[in-house]
């Protein structure tokens, strides 16, 4: 469940708190709004944003009119809890213009793994009932090894054979394991993107 403890939050005068709203996949920055307690629970309950519209004075529902709803998927914030940051799964654009985010529509051929990290970090350490990441961490490192072998082989078969959407599938599920493999090692992603770095910078890959 997502929770928020809201007695720890340091609102405006108006009663309001700033929430970036960022995008769960790629990490790009979709929209900036602002919140008051009742959209923050609002929020919590339903899964979906609300905010506060300075403007009109009133509770809004994002999506509510244009059907571009977002789920949300964790939300966070600052050091000095007077910001929010929002982790969604868009369905549709963020901006009103109809552009994927209020700073430009770069959808973003990226890949933002570090919130998938995060979580794998939390549930290596506190191993909860029913989770996947959980029972492959408690197996050890040589079924996770096993995974990341068998998930590589799908990717090749899917490749060859497959549909582009099978291609996707089988490769999300072969980065998924290869974090849970980093996470296990406790290797950090910037230490790969600094290998990345130097081979690109040093042999013109």
């Amino acid at each position: 469940m997502l929770s928020l403890e809201l007695e720890q939050l340091r609102f405006s005068d108006a009663g309001l708190i700033p929430a970036v709203v960022r995008d769960a996949g790629t990490g790009s920055i979709l929209m900036v709004a602002w919140m008051n307690e009742e959209s923050i629970r609002r929020t919590i309950d339903s899964r979906e944003t609300w905010f506060w519209s300075r403007s009109r004075n009133e509770l809004w529902r994002k999506g509510a009119t244009s059907g571009n709803t977002q789920r949300v998927v964790a939300i966070a914030t600052d050091c000095d809890a007077d910001t929010l940051l929002i982790d969604v799964v868009s369905r549709g654009a963020a901006c009103h213009t109809g552009m994927v985010s209020c700073f430009g529509d770069d959808e973003g051929d990226r890949l933002d793994l570090h919130s998938l990290m995060n979580v794998l970090r939390s549930r290596r350490q506190l191993r909860p009932a029913n989770s996947y990441s959980a029972q492959l961490f408690d197996s050890g490192l040589d079924r996770i090894l096993k995974k990341v072998g068998e998930e590589s082989a799908e990717v090749i078969i899917a490749a060859k054979g497959d549909s582009r959407e099978r291609v996707v599938e089988e490769t999300a599920d072969l980065l998924y394991h290869l974090a849970v493999l980093l996470v296990e090692k406790d290797i950090r992603l910037s230490e790969i993107a600094e290998v990345l770095t130097l081979r690109t910078s040093t042999t013109g890959r």
